[in-house]
């Protein structure tokens, strides 16, 4: 819960003392009425006391680039007084949640505590960060409770004054209503409570933050345009052209900035170490290279293959990490799955140091490459193709015309690698040749995703057909990195006197599941045929 509004009971933070604490909040904003009134909530479905709290003055100041790019990026990182919890507060989007936002707090100081200077450094780069707009609120809170007295929400009825700061000296006063819901509640109630809203004629704000309408409205009051990203447009590519909707360019170039987004959105969440955190930041990174490599008809290699290059170093470097969770879920789950009497030795021990090792190694790299300048620079590479695209001659046509040529050839290209492994004897060779399969698979897909906007349903099919083959072949790869491993541990475990009994069962278990996987490719091939592809695109 926010400001006044969170207690001692409802705080749920991860960190201790002078550690940031971390939480997340669901939250709505309201315009409210003319005169500042909120409507009776005690009619909410749920709501069985309305309890009010009081009003509180906060006083807070934003921090951002000269040029806005947390803001940009939709995030708050704020220095504010008043209420129960004065401190430093950053302020993250969640990128799968909506209505959500990760808040890290850290103790108040007069200077951005190195803790959360870290989680926006992908924004922020070099940059420094500079006190943007002060936020003055007076705020007046209800609780919501149920039948039991616990808070379902928090709904504040908020008098803003806002100041732009630099010597612009623009103002701007507006008030607002916001919900929050309780830690642990239904999302779902926050649709009641809306209903009821709406009800009065109260309507949703087209501000996402307080911040962003800060912006907005003081940087009119003073003749200014508000920050944004210099590339949230198709933009123009070498001779001054911009592409219009519906090119190929702009359906490429509007997937590309989605990507590196996502990738931004990520890179704090992996400083964090939450879960999945890696993987969706390694995709992102996948992404952007496997349609630099697909669409070369639409965007000149000679600019896009040395970014393509340095992402696939960060995609492997990430690799670690990720490939490490992998295989630690992997491996644990079959150790847990053999019966007692065929657990030989210090199997689950053994296993849990070679995990605790590998994350611990896994883990160092990974924050070692996000903190390195290598990184940032590849970052601001990336910035720089999106702001002044190399486009070809391509990209000025339909997309419509160009890209199911491109999915076609991918496909051509896919094709060649599968039949290449089925035609091998099963052993290292054909394992190889499988991997390699994979990866065409992969491309194929994320090239088809790209195309969806575009092409609609026939790419969501290509992209479904593809992903089918891509999956088969992960469990694949995924058998024969698991066996290189067990037979690492049946080493150690023979060195050291133990029995390797086990290690050797499991060793034959995924054998004979990949042996499965590659009887079953043929069939899963057959569904992703290039005739009802070709169909299918209309080729």
């Amino acid at each position: 819960m926010a400001d006044t509004k969170r207690d001692a009971d409802t705080r749920h933070g991860s960190g201790t003392g002078t550690d940031p604490e971390t939480e997340q909040e669901i939250e709505r904003k309201y315009d409210a009425a003319a005169d500042g009134s909120l409507p009776d909530l005690g009619g909410v479905t749920g709501v069985a006391d309305v309890a009010a709290h009081g009003v509180t003055d906060l006083d807070a100041v934003y921090y951002d680039t000269a040029d806005e790019r947390l803001a940009a990026a939709s995030v708050t990182l704020r220095r504010r007084t008043g209420g129960a919890d004065e401190g430093w507060h950053l302020k993250l989007p969640v990128p799968t949640a909506e209505d959500t936002r990760q808040e890290v707090r850290a103790p108040l100081s007069d200077d951005v505590p190195d803790a959360l200077r870290a989680l926006v450094r992908a924004h922020v780069r070099d940059a420094p960060l500079t006190p943007l707009v002060r936020l003055r609120t007076a705020r007046d809170v209800r609780r919501l409770l149920d039948a039991d007295g616990d808070p379902l929400a928090d709904v504040s009825v908020d008098s803003v004054l806002a100041e732009r700061l630099g010597g612009s000296g623009g103002t701007a006063a507006w008030t607002e209503i916001e919900v929050e819901l309780a830690a642990g509640r239904d999302p779902a109630f926050l649709d009641a409570v809306e209903k009821k809203l709406r009800k009065a004629g109260v309507r949703r704000s087209q501000a996402p933050s307080k911040l962003a309408r800060a912006l907005a409205e003081t940087a009119a009051a003073t003749g200014r345009a508000a920050g944004a990203r210099k590339d949230s447009e198709p933009r123009a590519g070498a001779g001054g052209r911009r592409e219009p909707d519906g090119t190929a360019g702009a359906h490429v170039l509007a997937y590309l900035r989605h990507q590196r987004d996502a990738l931004l959105a990520w890179d704090p969440a992996v400083r964090q170490e939450l879960p999945d955190s890696v993987h969706k930041m390694r995709v992102a990174t996948r992404r952007l290279r496997s349609t630099f490599k697909a669409y070369r008809k639409v965007l000149d290699r000679t600019v896009t293959d040395p970014v393509g290059e340095e992402l696939k170093w960060l995609a492997a470097e990430l690799g670690v990490d990720r490939d490490h969770e992998v295989l630690t879920e992997r491996l644990t789950a079959a150790v847990d799955g053999v019966p007692r009497t065929l657990l030989l030795g210090p199997v689950h021990a053994r296993l849990r140091v070679w995990a605790v090792a590998g994350a611990t190694e896994a883990r160092h790299r990974t924050t070692t490459v996000l903190d390195g300048d290598r990184y940032l620079a590849l970052l601001d590479r990336l910035d720089a193709l999106l702001a002044d695209p190399p486009l070809r001659k391509a990209a000025a046509a339909p997309a419509a015309a160009v890209l199911p040529k491109i999915l076609l050839k991918e496909h051509g290209r896919l094709t060649a690698r599968v039949e290449h492994a089925l035609a091998l004897a099963p052993g290292e060779e054909r394992d190889t040749a499988l991997h390699e399969a994979r990866k065409a698979a992969k491309r194929a897909r994320y090239a088809g995703e790209a195309a969806v906007p575009a092409l609609g349903r026939s790419a969501r099919r290509f992209a479904k057909r593809v992903k089918a083959v891509q999956s088969l072949l992960g469990e694949h790869q995924d058998s024969v990195v698991a066996r290189g491993t067990l037979r690492e541990l049946a080493v150690q475990a023979h060195a050291a006197g133990e029995s390797a009994y086990t290690w050797g069962l499991l060793y034959g278990r995924e054998e004979a599941a990949a042996a499965a996987r590659e009887r079953e490719l043929p069939g899963v091939w057959e569904r992703a045929a290039r005739p009802k592809v070709r169909a299918a695109l209309g080729g």
